[in-house]
């Protein structure tokens, strides 16, 4: 590993082991909703199973970096503009996530819940690690193209993977069970998929939509959301504070 040796490196790699994890928040909530339909004793393990199959597969693609650039080659030519493999899978996989999050939202608001039990008994693991897949080669593609442009060693790519995947398997158990036990982030956890679902299209399309305002956004509504639940359960407590004692006569 040259690039050890080099600390005029060292910061080129903090900065894209910072975008990774930055990055990863996205695979890290789709992957929270999709196994919170699971048995809780079968999550972890479809987690971590997924997040491990993902690590693999981006490893390879990094391996592969020279068919990666190869995806930005145009295919064919639409609407006066250059299309290629790489547009190609970042508008399936934007509409893909957008689909997605329009599905469970509508389990979680039509459906109310009242058929949990039997959604996460007939959640088939396979798919589930299928659709996890397809999302990460999404997120992938994108992000080993950003990270050729900013390192020149694969082996730093490599480490910053690993180190990224790391991090997202310690954080999604915590991340999964508080979008579980709390509907109105779940809700917000899932309008920030479609925002980057909406992301992924435009850019497919050439239409450039910087991430910063997406994550300002979502941490915007995220702020608010926490100041209302702390609201909301200090006047629980005030109203219970408040309540007449039960007489036990």
């Amino acid at each position: 590993m040259e690039w050890l040796a080099d600390p005029s490196q060292w910061f080129a790699f903090a900065v894209l082991l910072l975008l990774e994890i930055v990055l990863g928040i996205d695979n890290i909530i789709f992957i929270s909703v999709l196994t919170n339909k699971l048995p809780e004793e079968k999550r972890e393990k479809v987690r971590k199973l997924g997040l491990t199959l993902a690590m693999v597969m981006r490893i390879l693609l990094v391996m592969g970096i020279s068919w990666v650039i190869g995806l930005t080659e145009p295919v064919f030519t639409a609407f006066e503009k250059a299309i290629s493999w790489k547009d190609i899978i970042l508008v399936v996989g934007g509409l893909f996530l957008l689909a997605k999050s329009t599905m469970e939202i509508h389990h979680s608001v039509e459906d109310g819940g009242h058929e949990e039990k039997e959604v996460k008994l007939s959640a088939n693991i396979t798919g589930i690690v299928i659709q996890i897949l397809m999302l990460d080669l999404v997120f992938s593609v994108d992000s080993v193209i950003t990270a050729v442009g900013m390192v020149k060693f694969v082996s730093m790519m490599v480490a910053v993977i690993i180190i990224s995947v790391a991090v997202m398997m310690f954080t999604s158990k915590y991340i999964a069970d508080f979008i579980e036990g709390h509907p109105t982030f779940k809700m917000l956890a899932l309008s920030f998929l479609m925002l980057i679902g909406m992301s992924l299209v435009g850019e497919g399309l050439h239409f450039h939509i910087p991430k910063g305002y997406l994550y300002f956004a979502i941490t915007f509504s995220i702020i608010v959301e926490a100041l209302n639940t702390k609201v909301r359960k200090k006047h629980q407590k005030s109203v219970l504070l408040r309540a007449p004692a039960v007489s036990k006569d």
